[in-house]
Order: C-alpha cells, then sequence, then structure tokens
C-alpha cells in the first residue's frame, strides 16, 4: 500500500494556505463566488498546468478520471 503524499499534493503544500487567504481577502476574490472558491480554482489550474492539458474538456476528463484519488492530492 502506498504511503505518503503523491507529487501534486507534496508541491501544493509549499504554498501556505494563511498567504493564499490573505491574497484572496485583499483583493476580494471569492466575491462573487458561490461554491467554487479561489483556491480550488488555483489547484483545478495548477494540476492542469503540471499534466500539461490544453483544455477544458481535457482537464474535465482528467478530474473525472481520478476522481477517487482527489483526495489524496489535497483537491478536495
Amino acid at each position: 500500500m502506498k504511503q505518503g503524499k503523491n507529487v501534486f499534493a507534496q508541491i501544493m503544500s509549499f504554498i501556505p494556505k494563511y498567504e493564499f487567504d490573505k491574497c484572496v481577502k485583499r483583493y476580494n476574490g471569492n466575491r462573487h463566488a458561490i461554491e467554487f472558491k479561489c483556491r480550488d480554482l488555483f489547484m483545478v489550474m495548477s494540476f492542469a498546468q503540471f499534466n500539461d492539458q490544453v483544455s477544458l474538456r481535457s482537464i474535465d476528463a482528467t478530474l473525472v478520471a481520478l476522481s477517487s484519488k482527489l483526495y489524496s492530492s489535497g483537491m478536495e
């Protein structure tokens, strides 16, 4: 059985949640957000960048295919 975090979760752990939330608050980033907050968007866009995704359809297909592993990567 696999132990520890996957590579994406390790990279995302370098970004402090407090500093990110401070920037979002400073620029009022979640002003119009209902469910999909700035942190969620940042995680998805970073994931797409690391996996070299080129379209929203490919991002969606990849996230659906990996839906059982999203929690271990820190996305949920």
